[in-house]
């Protein structure tokens, strides 16, 4: 164990462009993405011994299928990695990603570790249905299949019914308590499609995104299946005009949350690659920032998308920094309702910073890597501007929210 605690350094961070629920990742496995950013990570650091890694944590929502629960390991196995390499797989739901980040950086900062690659990964599309099993053998009756894409499903009956609302509903909630208009929703979820847009056509992502099957990095099955090179879900041409003609979808009355203002169910992998200056030295790497604080808190689950409140306020307490130090923001927008709220809540900050190439209402939700997609954008953006500090920050279902701090 370390004296005093490490720095944690960001050496590299990658995802894979994101894919819409059925399309063109659908057909490829959740373990075979995550090996993909795995893989993609140790082949961009040719000075690092895939050996001294000394762990690899990744996040996923789901697990229930082609995970096979513990899809940090199958990823380690599949990437070709040294078989000495273990793998653990955290749930902390939509902030599985993100938990996976911090969990790395802490045992980086302990000593317990001096490389660590930490991300996450989620097929919404190929989330299986299942079935729960009898109370007794040979029942009569029909039987009911439940989907493990997203929400509740098999809920404890001692729960109570307004913390089992729908994702949806609880973003209409939160239009309630700060008077978001419908309107308002729109033209937030109009500017992330833009700003998306933008950043893609300016070559912003060039430096984190790396499409399955290209490179070195690429699964042994990837010559056979055709995948994007930009994230799917960007719609370039929409309009005021065309997100106002769509139907609300949780409320028949006065509803304000639609499929445009909305998040979309998506498919893709994200990976960052942690070190101390031990291992810095070791491979040669130059890092693209430091993490400097985490946070983690709980909120009534109705109201889960004000998570990311109280988390990034504590974490920026924790750094010894306030919305005033900051240059860059990503917070991941589960719902335009749920992160204008969020603004709403923050005077101190200015919505400019927020978010500056588009979020996950364009570039997409697949749940368990959104928050280690976030934190390395934050990082690759630090190390675009040369100095600075950034804050990532997402909220979860049932009532949870992750922040974390970098600079560079």
């Amino acid at each position: 164990m370390a004296d005093r605690p490490r720095d944690v350094y960001v050496v590299d961070a990658v995802r894979t462009p994101i894919g819409k629920y059925g399309g063109a990742l659908s057909g490829i496995r959740p373990d075979d993405l995550a090996a993909h950013v795995v893989k993609a990570l140790v082949d961009r650091a040719p000075g690092l011994d895939p050996a001294r890694i000394d762990d690899v944590y990744l996040g996923n929502a789901n697990g229930a299928g082609e995970e096979n629960r513990d899809v940090a390991r199958m990823a380690v196995l599949l990437a070709g990695l040294p078989v000495t390499v273990p793998g653990v797989t955290v749930n902390r739901l939509c902030g599985s990603g993100m938990e996976a980040v911090i969990q790395a950086a802490r045992s980086v900062a302990l000593g317990d570790a001096s490389v660590a690659i930490a991300g996450g990964v989620e097929s919404m599309s190929r989330a299986p249905w299942v079935l729960p099993k009898p109370e007794r053998a040979f029942p009569a009756g029909p039987q009911t299949l439940h989907s493990t894409t997203l929400g509740w499903r098999l809920v404890n009956p001692r729960m109570p019914d307004e913390w089992t609302i729908a994702l949806g509903e609880g973003a209409e909630l939160i239009a309630d308590r700060y008077g978001i208009t419908r309107a308002q929703q729109d033209a937030y979820a109009l500017a992330s499609h833009e700003k998306a847009a933008r950043a893609w056509k300016d070559g912003v992502f060039d430096a984190e995104v790396v499409p399955y099957g290209e490179g070195r990095g690429a699964a042994p099955d990837s010559s056979r299946q055709a995948t994007p090179a930009r994230d799917e879900c960007i719609r370039e041409h929409t309009s005021l005009e065309a997100l106002a003609a769509l139907r609300p979808v949780f409320r028949e009355d006065g509803g304000t949350v639609t499929a445009g203002n909305s998040s979309p169910l998506n498919d893709g992998a994200a990976a960052l690659l942690l070190m101390d200056e031990r291992g810095l030295r070791a491979s040669g790497c130059e890092p693209l920032a430091r993490i400097r604080s985490s946070a983690v808190t709980g909120i009534e689950p109705q109201y889960f998308g004000l998570g990311p409140v109280t988390a990034a306020e504590r974490a920026l307490e924790k750094a010894g920094r306030s919305f005033g130090d900051l240059h860059t923001v990503e917070l991941n927008e589960a719902f335009a309702a749920q992160a204008l709220g969020c603004l709403a809540a923050w005077p101190g900050l200015d919505p400019g910073l927020v978010n500056p190439h588009g979020g996950a209402l364009a570039l997409g939700h697949p749940l368990g890597a959104s928050g280690a997609r976030i934190a390395g954008s934050v990082a690759h953006q630090l190390a675009a501007a040369g100095a600075g500090t950034g804050l990532a920050t997402l909220c979860i279902g049932v009532g949870q929210g992750l922040a974390v701090v970098l600079e560079r």
